[in-house]
């Protein structure tokens, strides 16, 4: 039989942290376009990683998005913002409920692809 203080100390634990599941992307599944690179980008050889700071809604929407760090233009930053804007997302998870989670985004443009 346990001790009343046995039985205290278990009740005035925390409960234990359920793990949270980040959320994911794939493009096949989601319908998710590539971000359209800009013709004038294109004409003046213009490359680089967007990593943009986003809010990935319960639902899979995109909430909040903003830029975290330029590729060093503004047309590719632009063209990444308006393109994961519309993007759908599987949710973040925490026990099996789905919930809101920051996520950060990388969008890489690159002249080969």
């Amino acid at each position: 039989m346990a001790s009343a203080d046995a039985v205290q100390i278990a009740l005035a634990a925390p409960p234990a942290e359920v793990p949270v599941q980040p959320p994911r992307i794939d493009a096949s599944s989601r319908h998710n376009p590539k971000p359209r690179y800009p013709q004038l980008s294109r004409r003046l050889g213009e490359e680089g990683q967007v990593l943009l700071d986003l809010l990935v809604r319960a639902d899979g929407s995109v909430g909040e998005i903003s830029v975290r760090r330029s590729s060093g233009s503004s047309r590719l930053d632009q063209a990444a913002l308006d393109a994961v804007r519309h993007w759908r997302y599987l949710p973040a998870h925490r026990g099996g409920e789905a919930i809101a989670f920051r996520y950060v985004q990388p969008v890489e443009f690159a002249l080969d692809d």
